[in-house]
């Protein structure tokens, strides 16, 4: 096996079983490994550490696969994905208003497969490869996926813009199984939603939202809700299953919100104010007409995917939260997220607190928000905690 040699020092966050060896702890590699190609890890005075994917066009020039020495093939693939599914065995059922049929199945560095994420929608499994390893054993990982009981089909949808950190092209489509015959339908919390696999967002879906979901529908009884951000209406049909009495709905694309009309039909829900545009500037506009709501809710897209990225990011999280306040009645709660990798939970909450002071506002933090529990995080990999969201009451 080829091996990959740390400088002196560089093995540390090894030890602490940091998945990741960025390209500047690299002191050599021995041998010419393909781009996925399995290498031993070692400290520069030779001591094995782990075995990795090698990528080396990636700043993350090696992602771990295993603390032991181990080989890399099939089997190795068919216990993790398994034994992931097995941890998410007791969510997905058949039936029932309080359960679902999706869930995150694979959650990358988090169930042991760096670069490997995998949503399930009922009978169908849609697997992301984000990392050179990943994709060099795609034929694997699909075929672990397709033995999983009540699986019809894996469909590909590696088009994320990561990709391209790793010199890998986007690919999506039907990898194993049959197409399907009819859209692709979820149920949750009682309501059901069609997903669109092909094209949608991620995987189709946020599924990272879904407990999120239910404490908005827990707390939207006769209120007037706000949903920024919108997508296929996640949050706004559970706002009006939970007895709001109004729902105003944005979003940017026109197809999402084609669809997110189509769920609030399917559910029998009185239907929402639909609005297509740019979310910042219609806060701008709704502020200025002296619009306000009992509820609102800013689930923005990743604005900042990197460290790097954060300075222009805080800047937009602060003004989207700022009129979110100014719009907000007194006793109202605002559910405001960010997913971005490069925004910490400290400095977003820090971004709200900016934003509340601005806005002249009291304001009390009355729920920490995260991901739903198919999302899980380790402790070597605190990365893996992406999704970061306050509930903050107007006192």
């Amino acid at each position: 096996m080829h091996q990959l040699i740390l400088q002196p020092g560089r093995e540390k966050s090894l030890r602490r079983r940091h998945p990741w060896i960025f390209s500047g702890a690299v002191a050599r590699v021995e041998g010419n490994p393909d781009a996925g190609e399995t290498v031993e890890v070692h400290a520069s005075d030779g001591a094995f550490l782990a075995v990795a994917a090698y990528s080396p066009e990636s700043q993350i020039r090696a992602r771990v696969w295993d603390w032991h020495a181990r080989n890399i093939d099939a089997e190795f693939f068919h216990e993790r994905i398994t034994r992931a599914a097995q941890a998410r065995a007791s969510l997905l059922t058949s039936g029932g208003a309080s359960t679902t049929n999706s869930a995150r199945l694979v959650h990358g560095e988090s169930d042991g497969l760096p670069g490997v994420i995998v949503d399930q929608y009922a009978d169908t499994v849609v697997l992301q490869l984000l990392a050179a390893g990943a994709e060099r054993w795609r034929d694997a990982i699909a075929d672990a996926l397709a033995e999983l009981p009540g699986v019809a089909r894996v469909w590909e949808r590696s088009d994320a813009d990561v990709r391209a950190l790793e010199s890998l092209q986007p690919r999506t489509g039907l990898l194993r199984g049959a197409a399907p015959s009819a859209p692709v339908v979820v149920h949750e919390h009682g309501l059901q939603f069609k997903v669109e696999i092909e094209a949608g967002h991620k995987t189709g879906y946020y599924l990272d939202q879904r407990d999120n979901r239910l404490f908005l529908k827990n707390i939207s009884s006769d209120c007037s809700v706000l949903d920024c951000f919108c997508y296929t209406g996640g949050f706004a049909l559970n706002a009006l299953s939970g007895g709001a009495r109004e729902v105003a709905a944005i979003d940017s694309s026109g197809p999402a919100l084609a669809l997110a009309r189509e769920n609030t039909r399917i559910n029998n829900l009185p239907d929402a104010e639909w609005i297509e545009g740019d979310v910042f500037q219609l806060l701008r506009r709704f502020r200025d007409a002296g619009r306000r709501f009992d509820v609102i809710v800013l689930d923005p897209p990743k604005l900042a995917p990197t460290a790097a990225h954060a300075e222009k990011a805080a800047r937009a999280y602060k003004d989207a939260n700022l009129l979110a306040f100014k719009m907000l009645n007194a006793g109202g709660a605002l559910m405001t997220f960010s997913c971005s990798g490069g925004i910490s939970a400290e400095l977003f909450q820090k971004i709200v607190a900016g934003a509340a002071l601005d806005a002249g506002l009291n304001i009390r933090i009355e729920a920490w928000l995260h991901a739903a529990s198919d999302h899980p995080v380790v402790l070597n990999f605190p990365e893996g905690e992406y999704l970061k969201g306050l509930v903050c009451r107007r006192t």
